[in-house]
């Protein structure tokens, strides 16, 4: 939830500041222009049209948290589409207030290249808070989804629950969007740690494995129980 309502204020903060309080420096391409350029921008108006674009976006952000810590997932896929489709608006209607050569060619690309990077990043954020998948099967306990893998029974040294994660130092190789952690990090107590957690829902499982640490849990604590009571009774 806090990862949207950071987003949004940032979005709202940005379209006051260059829209009311005129900082146009922060507009992306004409900051870069020399003063001849400049001189053919209407930056008044594209500044409002910035301000409105930014004001629409911190609005859905906010929203998106909101119905995000309500229990409605979908949110964030809603809200990264109106991004996309305000954005493409945004570089089109943004022309009008641009008197200079315009390589329509160009913008087209960037359109392109637009749409397929926050698609791409878009499946990526919903990939990393999809909940905690595990399957038992005869050979091991598979976890799935991003950073996932099996683990065989007998490969499986320690299980126990846990009531708290140990203190994370950094990320090296995983994705952190608010409550869900999954990937690898650096921990203060433990080392290096393979985590799939949604910290919204403790306790957790910790289980050790050739050497190796991880540390899961679902998103209700029965289910983290229940989970944990067939790892023991396949480990016996």
């Amino acid at each position: 939830m806090w990862v949207y309502l950071i987003m949004g204020f940032t979005f709202i903060a940005i379209g006051f500041a260059v829209h009311i309080l005129k900082w146009h420096f922060l507009i992306s391409g004409y900051n870069t222009m020399s003063k001849e350029k400049k001189s053919n921008v209407d930056a008044e108006g594209l500044g409002r049209l910035m301000g409105l674009y930014s004001y629409a976006n911190g609005g859905v952000y906010i929203a998106t948290g909101l119905l995000h810590k309500l229990g409605f997932k979908l949110a964030l896929v809603r809200a990264i589409i109106f991004t996309i489709i305000s954005t493409i608006y945004l570089i089109i209607k943004a022309q009008k207030y641009d008197r200079n050569k315009v390589n329509s060619k160009q913008i087209v690309i960037g359109i392109v290249i637009l749409v397929v990077t926050s698609i791409f990043v878009a499946g990526l954020m919903y990939s990393s808070m999809k909940p905690t998948k595990v399957i038992f099967h005869e050979e091991g306990l598979e976890i799935g989804g991003m950073y996932g893998d099996i683990y065989p029974w007998d490969s499986i040294e320690e299980v126990m629950i846990i009531e708290e994660l140990p203190t994370v130092k950094m990320r090296t190789n995983g994705s952190a969007l608010g409550t869900y952690l999954k990937g690898y990090f650096s921990t203060e107590e433990m080392g290096s740690v393979k985590l799939h957690v949604n910290t919204q829902y403790p306790p957790y499982i910790f289980l050790e494995t050739d050497g190796r640490t991880i540390i899961f849990n679902m998103n209700k604590a029965k289910d983290t129980q229940e989970i944990l009571d067939g790892i023991l009774l396949r480990i016996k």
